[in-house]
Parts: structure tokens; sequence; C-alpha cells
């Protein structure tokens, strides 16, 4: 592992996405987004994720310039054509309008359809959480893990808007424990004919088994029926691989509900206080073995881009030779190590 400055990751990365047509201030957004998600430790929604996006992007199934149209159909909720641009693009306006439309009516709701992979949901919620705005984020995404007791993979492994995925393990992660020769845990994959495996590249290329079982696998269907038939994006298995098609437009829909943290309460900080007493209880509780301290969700990851912003962001080897043939083709420079 090679650890770079995240600030050179993603000033590489802006001109890259610069290079490719996208404005200025939506490059500036996609590098961030991408960097953000290796200084918490999500490094499958990583910078590493830039050459499969260049490619897309050269390949004409993504627009680089979207003219994003959004409609008030109803006084709490929008209707958001994403044109086929950079998902982080798309769902950053859809959530900066949800959240708009939340401030004025106490609930915001952004249906989304023709937009394309939007990198960690974590991005989105973190956005409407700096207006003080609960939150919840779904998308759908291709086909990757099967309706319970099917062999073939036709439901996405789509995340919730708290970053835990509904898959046992995130599928960019099973790219990454191939890479390093690392097998994964049993009962996490199938390989293209529905055996279980435990390697990663086959079961990426094969089924990502939903975690909880029945209950997982109908979530990752309400995750489906919310983003895609609903918003009346890609639905049914129908969205197109982010990693190997580029024969056509993905068609990804979101679904992106944001709310006023007084909508029941009198007030914010009232809200405040509330989630404060929570957590105290939670922290207060006693830890199970092997286990030295109770965490929150997005505890572990704020400590880890608190960590890497201090020591740099861990990048394989096969990654960065990957950025720097794409350095190369664009005529860029690729950061040193920190």
């Amino acid at each position: 592992m090679l650890r770079f400055k995240a600030s050179g990751l993603q000033a590489f990365a802006s001109a890259v996405f610069e290079a490719l047509r996208l404005p200025k201030q939506d490059a500036n957004l996609v590098a961030r987004c991408l960097v953000e998600a290796d200084l918490r430790g999500q490094s499958g929604h990583g910078i590493q994720r830039l050459p499969m996006y260049a490619r897309r992007l050269r390949a004409g199934v993504v627009n680089p310039t979207p003219m994003v149209q959004l409609e008030q159909s109803f006084p709490s909720a929008c209707r958001v054509n994403g044109d086929d641009g950079m998902g982080f693009v798309v769902a950053t306006q859809a959530t900066k309008e949800a959240i708009r439309i939340a401030q004025d009516q106490g609930l915001g709701l952004a249906g989304v359809r023709r937009s394309t992979h939007f990198g960690c949901s974590a991005h989105y919620v973190l956005q409407a959480l700096e207006h003080d705005m609960l939150s919840l984020v779904f998308t759908n995404s291709s086909p990757a893990l099967p309706p319970f007791g099917g062999a073939r993979a036709l439901l996405g492994a789509s995340p919730f808007a708290a970053g835990a995925s509904t898959t046992v393990i995130a599928r960019g992660k099973l790219r990454l424990m191939a890479q390093r020769g690392e097998p994964i845990p049993p009962e996490v994959g199938l390989d293209q004919q529905g055996r279980p495996t435990r390697d990663g590249m086959e079961a990426f290329h094969g089924v990502t088994l939903p975690f909880g079982g029945a209950k997982g696998a109908a979530i990752a269907l309400l995750m489906d029926l919310l983003s895609g038939l609903f918003t009346g994006a890609a639905f049914g298995g129908r969205v197109r691989s982010l990693y190997n098609d580029v024969a056509g437009v993905q068609d990804v829909g979101h679904f992106i509900l944001c709310m006023r943290p007084d909508l029941f309460l009198e007030s914010t900080e009232a809200l405040k206080e509330r989630m404060d007493e929570l957590v105290a209880i939670l922290k207060s509780q006693p830890c199970a073995e092997g286990v030295t301290e109770v965490l929150m969700p997005g505890e572990p990851e704020s400590r880890c881009a608190a960590e890497r912003e201090r020591t740099g962001v861990p990048l394989q080897a096969d990654v960065v030779t990957s950025l720097c043939a794409e350095a190369e083709q664009m005529g860029l420079e690729f950061p040193s190590p920190a």
C-alpha cells in the first residue's frame, strides 16, 4: 500500500473529469465524493473507480453536461430527470431540491430517473445533515443478488442512506479482496453457476447474497420498487451494469426523502437533545466479548477519515497502476506518494 495526500488525489481526479468535458464545478464534486469515500474507508467506492467512470464517459453512455430537470409534482415532491448525467451530480441536485422543499413543507421527496451510479449514499445523507435534515436515501442498481430462493442475479445491491448495504458485503469490496488474493467470507456469494464460492471475483461476476435471508431480499426488492419502478427509472434487473455494459445508458433511479427535525418536536434543538440521549444510552451498553466500545453508525468512518487526513489515503499497487495509466492517457501527472 502506498499513501497519498487526499488533496492531491482530489486535484488529479478533478482534472481528469474536467478533461472529459464535465464542467469544473461538477468535476470538483465528483472528485470530492470519490476521495471522501477513500478517506472514510469505503475504498470500493473511491478513486479506484475513476478509470471505470472515465470509460463510460468516453463511450458516451454518461452525459458530461446534463440538463437536470426538476419539476415539483406535488407541494412536497419533485420529479427529477437526470439526463443520464454523473449520478453524483444528479443526486446532489436532487438532494438540494428535497432539502428546499422540506424546509417549506416539512417533508421533501425527490424521485430521480435517468441517472447513473451515485457512489456512497452517505454523501447525500451528510448533505442533508448539513441542513439539520433527517433523510432516507435509496437507489437501485444493476443485478447483483437474487430474489429469495433464486439463483440468478436480478436485484441490485442497493444501499441504505446510513451507508449499510443490503448485501452481506459491498460488491466493490469483493473486487478489492480478490485483487489482494484474500478469500471472501463464507455464505456471501455464488458463482455464475449458482454455486457457493469464496473467490471474490467469481462472486462479483456471479451473485452477491442478501443479508438476513428473506428479509434482506425483501429490502432489496423495496429499494428497486421505490428507486426504480416508483420513480419511472429502470427496474426489475434492467439497470445496465456499471462495470461491463456500455451498450446504453443505465437509467438508475434514486429515492431521496428529507425531513425537518422539528416536524413532530418543538424545535431542532429538542431533536438534537433527544439524539444525544439516545447515543448516551447506546454507548453505555455492556460490550460483547472481544469488543471494547459500542460505536454508532458512521463513527468508524469518521475516525478513519480523521486518521487518513493525517497519514494519507492508502491505495493498492494495482489501483495506482491503473490511475497512472489513466493519467498518461489524459496527458496528466498522477501525484507522488505522501
